[in-house]
């Protein structure tokens, strides 16, 4: 599939393969206009929109509600702290095996899959032991 992006789709995926982390549309925003490339706010969030309806972008949300948005070229999981809601990487991703079985049963093109998982860090479940 051949995909026409616009001027502003390219400078966000760059953005996102240069970072090769997850960052919210406000981190992306901010850092374009850092880097002197700067995009209005809903321009940004207009291309994620795009970019994710293409497969080209991932998007996680915080348990804050907050969005993360990454390119899928960074096939991270997490395990994510309810508490402080810090996000500890998983090295291992299960699912792969799952999207190929999928794709074949289903006839389903995934673009990309998330795998996160919620609950205490070790540092928030001695805090909440000791009260």
């Amino acid at each position: 599939m051949t995909t026409q992006r616009n001027r502003s789709q390219k400078r966000i995926l760059n953005l996102l393969y240069q970072l090769d982390a997850a960052v919210s549309a406000q981190q992306i925003y901010v850092e374009l206009r850092q880097r002197e490339q700067p995009l209005g706010l809903a321009t940004v969030y207009r291309a994620l929109e795009a970019l994710k309806l293409e497969g080209a972008v991932q998007a996680r949300t915080l348990p804050t509600g907050e969005s993360l948005y990454e390119s899928i070229e960074h096939d991270q999981h997490y395990l994510t702290c309810l508490n402080c809601g810090e996000s500890f990487p998983v090295n291992h991703c299960p699912v792969h095996e799952l999207e190929k079985e999928l794709k074949t049963s289903h006839q389903f093109q995934v673009f990309y899959h998330s795998l996160e998982f919620f609950g205490l860090c070790k540092q928030c479940q001695i805090i909440t032991s000791d009260s």
